[in-house]
């Protein structure tokens, strides 16, 4: 990964708010989503490129068999859209971000509760 990631690279987690400002955070919170699923995957990966961006569109999968956070191991399964932009400049990311539904990840978990219908 260093080898493909700039020291300065920006990457934002936009569905918890987490901003991370170099390389050296980045293992760190892949190692969150690890930890919390040992099994976790990137399942049918779509890549548009645009110029410097490179957007893919993903499903991840995976099972509550560590902890995640504050909250307690469920068992549950986890399987879900993901979209991650990555600038790439002088062939280094030097930013990216990434999307996903946190209610809907928290729900598959049994961590939340489904919102109601309309």
């Amino acid at each position: 990964m260093r080898s493909l990631m700039a020291e300065t690279i920006a990457y934002s987690d936009r569905s918890r708010g987490l901003e991370l400002g170099s390389f050296d955070e980045f293992p760190g919170w892949l190692k969150q989503w690890t930890t919390g699923m040992s099994d976790a995957r990137v399942n049918d990966p779509d890549y548009l490129e645009a110029g410097e961006y490179s957007v893919c569109r993903f499903n991840g999968r995976g099972t509550n068999d560590g902890p995640m956070g504050p909250q307690a191991t469920t068992g549950k399964r986890m399987d879900m859209p993901f979209c991650e932009i990555l600038r790439v400049q002088n062939g280094r990311v030097t930013s990216g971000e990434i999307f996903y539904d946190q209610l809907t990840l928290l729900t598959q978990l049994g961590l939340a509760e489904a919102p109601l219908p309309a």
